[in-house]
């Protein structure tokens, strides 16, 4: 009788789950500078909080505002 494959995913053979796990920690960065896709990924943990302390309050309402309409438009639509 065969073996049941994993449930979780998770190869059995070592060989197979060690050669996902390099190609998953490698796929992003083939081709790019590793440095400038660390510093891409910073700027971008901050830029949010950076833009939003540069709004003023009216700003921050309408694209609230803006938003909450898309969201009700978009639930509207799928009745």
């Amino acid at each position: 009788m065969p073996e049941r494959s994993s449930k979780d995913g998770i190869p059995k053979d070592i060989y197979i789950l060690a050669s996902r796990i390099v190609e998953g920690a490698t796929a992003d960065f083939e081709g790019k500078n590793l440095a400038a896709v660390v510093l891409g990924h910073l700027g971008g943990k901050k830029g949010g909080k950076a833009r939003a302390k540069k709004l003023t309050p009216e700003q921050r309402s309408e694209i609230a505002r803006r938003a909450a309409q898309a969201r009700w438009q978009k639930v509207a639509g799928n009745q």
